[in-house]
């Protein structure tokens, strides 16, 4: 059975399409659509169910040195009250098992936030309890986000980005960070699982627009955001996604660190870019990437941009590929003009 949010009921009775993703069910849109939610989070503010993200919580006097002996960055540059964007390799080939968030929240108290079908695989390289199932949480993001969401959580509205604090709302303990993908600024909340419709309830009360993983995932394309199981998973290096500055070389071992320092040394055969296309049609995943009559690499992801109003893509390419390069991308058979450019194609707040 697939897990449910402890907001499922409040996604059905708002007309939300359901599908499986990650071991979960969740809403995929609203009525009004991925497009229109697409635009409320650049022009205004949404609310994201996130709860299929896993929660590891990772305490005591060690947590702080099993974190730094596993996971990629180094968290001596934050401290308690930050959270900080890592990776947990394969020790044999460096490959991505998953990228991750950690909510510093306390001296030796640590959140660590996994893809949503990662969690198990997290917890048994860095320990730590499993609190998933205890709690929901729900992103608030846009331009307007932190406006709306001072009228019903003001505490919530003032973390500022990549903070961590332990609030209150309405007497119920939350855990509040300024993170999140869509590029916008916002925050994300994890509160109770009991209290988790009142608090979705008051935010949407706020005028902020409920949006589905449709919308997340356009967010997040257009903000150049890699996503596990297309931009990072099995082969794939935090060198080859252009994720180096995840790496602390020089804080000592973590898992996976002899295999990624010699593809340092030997040089990476393929980077990942960004291609633009022409007209509405998209490129999608896994479609081959031609310069002539030459395959040059594969697309991650695809999609039509809303802001941009033509294709986008995310592809590993040659790592010689310039931007600006003219490229073809074989959509079952069709061939759809592109041109290789910087990331991102939406720049981030």
């Amino acid at each position: 059975m697939p897990g449910l949010s402890p907001l499922d009921a409040v996604h059905r009775s708002l007309g939300a399409k359901m599908v499986p993703f990650g071991g979960w069910e969740m809403p995929l849109a609203y009525p009004s659509g991925t497009i229109e939610e697409h635009l409320a989070c650049r022009r205004d503010a949404v609310v994201f169910d996130v709860s299929h993200l896993g929660t590891v919580r990772v305490e005591g006097v060690d947590a702080f040195d099993a974190l730094q002996s596993t996971l990629t960055n180094d968290l001596r540059k934050v401290a308690a009250g930050r959270a900080q964007y890592t990776h947990l390799l394969d020790d044999a080939d460096a490959s991505v098992l998953d990228d991750i968030i950690v909510w510093w929240i306390d001296d030796d108290v640590f959140d660590v936030m996994p893809n949503a079908s990662n969690t198990d695989r997290v917890r048994s390289a860095i320990g730590g309890t499993d609190t998933t199932h205890q709690r929901a949480v729900v992103a608030v993001q846009g331009p307007d986000a932190k406006r709306r969401l001072a009228a019903v959580f003001p505490e919530a509205a003032e973390v500022g980005r990549f903070r961590v604090q332990r609030l209150e709302w309405r007497g119920t303990p939350c855990v509040v960070a300024g993170t999140g993908d869509t590029g916008e600024p916002g925050v994300e909340i994890a509160v109770p699982s009991e209290r988790a419709t009142e608090l979705w309830d008051a935010i949407t009360g706020a005028g902020v627009v409920p949006a589905g993983l449709g919308a997340r995932d356009t967010l997040r394309l257009e903000a150049g955001l890699p996503l596990h199981g297309h931009e990072l998973g099995a082969g794939i290096t935090p060198l080859q996604a252009g994720l180096g500055w995840v790496v602390a070389w020089d804080k000592g071992g973590f898992q996976g660190r002899d295999a990624l320092a010699a593809e340092r040394d030997r040089g990476v055969s393929r980077l990942l870019r960004g291609i633009v296309t022409e007209g509405r049609r998209p490129p999608r995943a896994d479609c081959p990437v031609l310069a002539g009559d030459i395959e040059i690499g594969t697309v991650t992801s695809g999609n039509f941009s809303p802001v941009l109003g033509h294709g986008i893509a995310m592809a590993f390419l040659s790592p010689d590929t310039d931007d600006g390069h003219d490229v073809v991308i074989d959509v079952r058979g069709a061939a759809l003009a592109g041109r290789v450019t910087t990331l991102p194609f939406v720049a981030k707040r």
